[in-house]
């Protein structure tokens, strides 16, 4: 993965941000929307882009662009700023490959430690019950 390539293939629009803020809110669109489109890049493999559309299947859209938004500061420039690290972010974190899990017994003090315990609480238990009376 190419960060360089990447930030160079990422497209930018500015929107109006909602919410409140009285008159310059109107008129000042600072709002940053990113699209990058993963089918398309040249800066991932193609394993890469399996991995990244497998990975983040539910943040793509139906013709693999990955849209994000920011509008956390009223700056223009400080949202593009926002918006790019979490991508790149986002894509790191996809295309880590995590270990894979060894199974383990338990050990043989701790099989031994549970069964103790078993045997303790049924003794506990059944000094609780009545006896019955012989007939």
């Amino acid at each position: 993965m190419d960060k360089e390539k990447i930030i160079q293939e990422l497209q930018f629009k500015a929107i109006r941000s909602g919410g409140a803020g009285g008159q310059h809110v109107n008129k000042v669109s600072s709002k940053v929307v990113l699209s990058f489109d993963v089918d398309s890049s040249e800066a991932l493999t193609e394993q890469e882009k399996k991995r990244i559309c497998l990975k983040l299947e539910n943040r793509l859209t139906s013709d693999h662009f990955l849209l994000l938004q920011s509008d956390e500061s009223r700056s223009q420039h400080k949202n593009k700023e926002l918006v790019t690290e979490r991508l790149l972010m986002l894509l790191e974190n996809a295309l880590k490959v995590s270990k894979k899990r060894i199974k383990t017994k338990p050990s043989g003090s701790a099989i031994e430690k549970r069964l103790k315990s078993k045997l303790m609480k049924s003794q506990i238990k059944s000094t609780r019950r009545k006896e019955k009376p012989d007939h």
